[in-house]
């Protein structure tokens, strides 16, 4: 059996947690709890989280499915460097977004989602894996006259291969464009009206 990539469930599990840490930020805010401005900052690090998670990595293996509208934020993020490429990196940023959220019930299930992340990419980092962008593969252009191996000869339409009466057989020289022998209708000519 294959080895899993746990960088692709961590992945999935974080971008979840941004959603759900926006939710609950939502809610708190809106509803002005007591401390509300940890609602407000649910908002803020939610939008960062789903931000960096939202364009999927490149797998070891097999093909990965890209994300609607990926290629845009892949470029945002290779601009961060090693620091969006190490999961060592992810796992402790996780970690840290995650503790100010706690203190807030409203929030406390993206608080508690975001530490499963965090520990599902500790443990990517250190079966080695890191994240690398999906990079568009460059398109084959066919090659022109790379099929046709030799042109046809005669112009169409072209009876059957089988039909063909070649000039060598028949001892026989055939001038282009004249017919060669008799020629038979293929239409057959009736004298019914339709």
């Amino acid at each position: 059996m294959g080895q899993i990539e746990w960088a692709m469930w961590a992945n999935e599990q974080a971008l979840a947690s941004g959603l759900i840490l926006i939710t609950g930020g939502i809610v708190a805010t809106a509803g002005q709890f007591t401390q509300w401005y940890f609602g407000a900052y649910s908002i803020v690090a939610g939008v960062f989280i789903c931000l960096l998670e939202y364009p999927r990595g490149k797998r070891r293996k097999g093909s990965t499915m890209e994300r609607c509208g990926q290629k845009y934020m892949t470029k945002v993020v290779k601009l961060f460097g090693p620091l969006s490429r190490n999961y060592y990196f992810r796992a402790f940023l996780h970690l840290g977004l995650s503790v100010p959220a706690g203190f807030l019930l409203a929030t406390i299930l993206g608080t508690a989602c975001l530490a499963i992340a965090s520990v599902i990419y500790l443990l990517a980092a250190t079966r080695g894996e890191q994240w690398t962008p999906i990079e568009p593969k460059p398109k084959e252009r066919p090659q022109v006259g790379g099929t046709i191996k030799q042109p046809p000869s005669n112009p169409p339409p072209r009876p059957p291969a089988e039909a063909r009466k070649k000039p060598s057989e028949e001892g026989e020289e055939v001038v282009a464009g004249a017919p060669s022998g008799p020629q038979e209708n293929p239409i057959p000519v009736t004298d019914e009206v339709v």
